[in-house]
């Protein structure tokens, strides 16, 4: 598991990829601190890191990569950590379009 700290290429993000699904990787991402951690079986693992790391649970969200897909599904809001009915997210997709769209801008400024 790793938060990342500078940018990466999608190359090295396929890299990553392979240690669990092959051509997907799960990340979670502080939409508040602006952090990225990747590269665990489960989001929960990686959110437990950025928990750990200082950040807090209602804005963290989790998210799949699909290193080899250029287009709008590179990203996929969807997991069992975004499952937040306090939030209003009942569901396992992030419903909230701005939430989406500060994921996919953060994404976009690590992984170019």
């Amino acid at each position: 598991m790793i938060i990342l700290q500078k940018t990466i290429s999608r190359e090295y993000l396929a890299e990553l990829a392979e240690h669990f699904y092959g051509d997907m990787i799960k990340g979670v991402v502080d939409i508040d601190r602006g952090k990225i951690a990747l590269d665990a079986e489960l989001h929960s693992d990686l959110e437990r890191l950025l928990l750990e790391d200082g950040s807090e649970q209602e804005y963290l969200w989790g998210i799949n990569l699909y290193p080899e897909v250029y287009d709008e599904d590179f990203i996929e809001f969807d997991s069992l950590i975004n499952i937040r009915p306090r939030q209003n997210n009942r569901s396992r997709y992030v419903e909230d379009a701005v939430i989406r769209d500060a994921i996919q801008k953060l994404v976009k400024s690590f992984i170019q």
